[in-house]
């Protein structure tokens, strides 16, 4: 499984991604749930308003009214969906944790997954960008363009399992969070530029590596 050389590629071409795009850890938490099903550039605009207002830290996200949640991220799409998954986090946060990321990122990973991913809306993507952008664990999160790369590049079958997908990175690269960081951000931008639902092949790192 040629992920390493892959992924030397990738690096050599676009540099180091500087990933999660955030000033705390629980800034990233929001963002991962904003980011769903919209583009990055909603999410910014719902963060300004978030950070604007002070509820940008645990416990006054946990004390503001949902209703004025909902306004302050209205630019990242389905605002009402997402106030009460944000809402569901946070509490977890809060109730669970005493509002203290550092005892929340004291579980072992393992632990942490299982309950990101009781709470409703947080799904495999969603609970492995907090582990890894935020918690610093070496958890490969598997997207869209992740997906379509493998199985473009005959690594991975079509319709693989998200951890399948996920077990295939771990398995086969170091366990390391730094590593999957770049890697996992590397592969949207490839994805951005080159391996889109049509793909634009011409001049992608990882043109040499397809199936002849």
């Amino acid at each position: 499984m040629p992920l390493q050389e892959a992924y030397d590629r990738l690096f050599a071409a676009y540099g180091p991604q500087s990933w999660w795009p955030a000033e705390t850890r629980f800034e990233v938490m929001v963002g991962a749930v904003l980011v769903q099903n919209t583009a990055w550039g909603n999410v910014e605009r719902a963060v300004a308003n978030l950070k604007a207002a002070g509820l940008l830290s645990p416990q006054p996200l946990y004390d503001a009214p949902l209703e004025e949640l909902e306004q302050h991220i209205r630019p990242s799409g389905v605002y009402r969906v997402k106030a009460r998954r944000l809402r569901e986090l946070v509490a977890l946060v809060v109730e669970r944790y005493g509002g203290s990321l550092d005892a929340m990122f004291q579980s072992p990973s393992e632990e942490l997954r299982n309950e990101l991913l009781a709470l409703n809306g947080i799904g495999p993507e969603t609970a492995d960008c907090i582990l890894l952008y935020a918690a610093g664990r070496p958890a490969f999160v598997i997207d869209a363009y992740t997906r379509r790369v493998l199985e473009r590049h005959g690594w991975a079958e079509a319709g693989i399992s998200y951890d399948e997908l996920k077990s295939l990175f771990e398995s086969h690269l170091p366990r390391d969070a730094q590593l999957f960081n770049e890697y996992h951000a590397l592969l949207v931008e490839v994805g951005k530029r080159h391996c889109r639902k049509v793909a634009v092949c011409e001049r992608c790192p990882l043109e040499e590596m397809l199936p002849k």
